[in-house]
């Protein structure tokens, strides 16, 4: 649905821009609401088809190049996967030479530890400082300028599990940050730190007693007991109940409240914590000054699947059934996309974007899911089959949306997978992967593992979509000229109409695509697009042989898709497109 014409001068306040876009990306989802949409309108339908490559670099580092690079006025930032380099570019001179380099000490056992490739989803721009997540654990801060460290803070402990590949966000003078480890059945947590000095302000946890979340009973649409961190875990299961925050953070600032979304509960084994498991697979909404919990909402109750909820939470004001509201829109792993009141969080609409098998549909009274109980798993139920999504998810937590306030419509990539589901009992050792199941995946029907689509949250329909071969696994950007870009795990970047879905243009990259591509303003005035292509993270171990530089490195590929190292190997390199 369009957003009503009166709202939109308050939509982009919202979304931190000016009806004119200032041309730089300073933060990872572009703006505080995470949108993803650039107000740049020179690229536009007609001339699309003409885009070109006008800059390429190679990182120098094979891996996932996940996240986006930075634009922070004539300069471009770019982080690499492990050994998560910074390099900064200057824009204003021929071939964009390189101005600084920064080096960070990062552990190297950190990559025995990270649970799905080294990668890094990338950095903001705040206070003078281009800050950013090393995998070993680390928050550093660097000089944008001169590229000196200002700061480096530990905030994740290896030891337990905990890595950091997911990008900070800054609310005020406040740096976000997270840890992955669901998989190794860490404690999750939030943090904020000192955006001047790096000192950690507070920490929340998200699961445990209302002390440690930082939380009061009786918050937000659905919560109602106290300690329900705790009650809904058998025993002392939440101690080691997972919950990391890997994904993407959004700020509404006249409300003060960040959203966020937690992964995974540990083990998959799901015998082995009994209750709904609050507040894995949810968002939470807190105050970015001192971490306080004021609502949350579970997407996947006592997750049987592996539904991650770590997605972004992009936030807008959309008229749903006839009133203006103020929502979060979230796809989820678990296949359905969530409409939500950001201010209570009531859910407002939720329907299956992908194929979903696992439930019938989410009640919309009690925000819970009417599951198909031959799909739940277990260790004394064997070998459950035909459960859709499998878990890589309807949507990549990886692969943020975007959404165009010009058409009312998100856009985002999808897979099209299904699986089998084996669990069994495990025990957990710190620092070793907390897992116990089998999940051998399948595509899904149609005969397409993936599709990009144009999705309408007010009414919760797909408007059109593109099929693709493989899974999509790129975010997404969506500009002023109605034009959206995506890329492909077989190495396209693609352009394509996004009023009808109409391809425009694609250009083959050199590896697969699973970043998110930005838009930005160069400093001749001409618009441009970068995106980094370096195949990685789970299609890393599940593509087979796309690394060269190993002899050893000879995987076979999943048996889902067994071609796909025909089309691409692992790779680094920075694009740049203009007209």
């Amino acid at each position: 649905m369009r957003a009503v014409p009166g709202a939109l001068l308050f939509l982009t306040m919202l979304q931190g821009t000016s009806p004119q876009d200032d041309g730089q990306w300073t933060m990872p989802g572009k703006n505080y609401a995470a949108t993803r949409y650039s107000g740049l309108a020179q690229i536009t339908v007609a001339n699309a088809p003409r885009l070109k490559p006008v800059w390429s670099f190679s990182t120098g580092t094979l891996g996932g190049h996940e996240g986006q690079p930075l634009v922070v006025g004539s300069t471009m930032y770019v982080v690499t996967p492990f050994p998560n380099v910074l390099y900064a570019f200057d824009l204003t001179r021929e071939g964009y030479p390189l101005k600084w380099k920064y080096r960070p000490e990062v552990n190297p056992t950190a990559l025995g530890i990270a649970c799905c490739d080294a990668i890094n989803r990338g950095a903001v721009y705040a206070d003078g400082k281009i800050i950013y997540n090393v995998l070993d654990g680390h928050t550093v801060a660097v000089d944008a300028a001169s590229g000196r460290e200002v700061w480096k803070t530990q905030i994740g402990d290896m030891q337990q599990g905990e890595t950091t590949p997911m990008a900070p966000f800054v609310a005020g003078n406040r740096v976000i940050v997270g840890p992955s480890g669901g998989e190794f059945g860490i404690y999750g947590w939030v943090k904020g730190l000192d955006v001047a000095t790096g000192k950690i302000l507070w920490t929340a946890h998200n699961m445990g007693p209302d002390s440690l979340m930082l939380a009061r009973s009786g918050r937000g649409h659905y919560v109602g007991d106290p300690n329900i961190g705790v009650s809904t875990w058998e025993g002392d299961s939440w101690r080691r109940g997972g919950a990391p925050v890997w994904g993407w953070i959004s700020y509404d600032p006249q409300l003060d409240l960040i959203y966020f979304g937690t992964g995974n509960p540990g083990p998959y084994n799901t015998e082995q914590r009994p209750g709904e498991n609050k507040w894995t697979n949810s968002v939470l909404a807190r105050r970015p000054g001192d971490g306080s919990l004021v609502w949350a909402y579970q997407f996947t109750p006592h997750d049987s699947w592996d539904f991650d909820s770590n997605a972004e939470m992009i936030l807008v004001d959309l008229v749903v059934e006839g009133r203006m509201r103020k929502v979060l829109v979230h796809f989820d792993k678990n296949g359905f996309a969530y409409t939500i009141d950001r201010v209570t969080g009531e859910l407002l609409v939720a329907e299956p974007f992908a194929n979903v098998t696992w439930a019938k549909g989410i009640n919309k009274r009690t925000g819970l899911p009417m599951l198909d109980t031959t799909k739940t798993t277990g260790a004394s139920r064997g070998n459950v089959k035909g459960i859709c999504p499998s878990l890589e998810g309807g949507k990549s937590p990886a692969s943020p949306s975007a959404y165009s306030p010009r058409t009312g419509w998100f856009y985002t990539a999808t897979n099209n997978l299904c699986m089998n589901f084996e669990a069994a009992p495990v025990t957990r050792i710190p620092g070793t992967p907390y897992i116990g199941a089998t999940t051998p995946y399948m595509p899904g029907p149609g005969g397409n593992m993936g599709e990009f689509i144009a999705w309408d949250a007010a009414r919760g329909r797909k408007v059109w979509g593109i099929k693709e071969k493989f899974p999509v696994w790129s975010g997404s950007v969506v500009t002023a000229g109605d034009v959206v870009f995506f890329g492909t795990l077989d190495g396209w970047f693609k352009a394509a109409d996004a009023k009808t879905g109409r391809q425009l243009w694609k250009f083959k990259v050199g590896s697969g695509v699973v970043g998110a591509p930005i838009s930005f303003r160069g400093p001749d005035g001409k618009q441009y697009i970068a995106v980094y292509a370096g195949i990685g993270g789970d299609w890393f171990l599940l593509s087979g042989d796309v690394r060269s530089d190993d002899p050893a490195d000879v995987r076979p590929p999943a048996d889902f898709a067994p071609d796909l190292a025909r089309h691409t190997s692992q790779g680094g390199i920075v694009w740049i497109f203009g007209l």
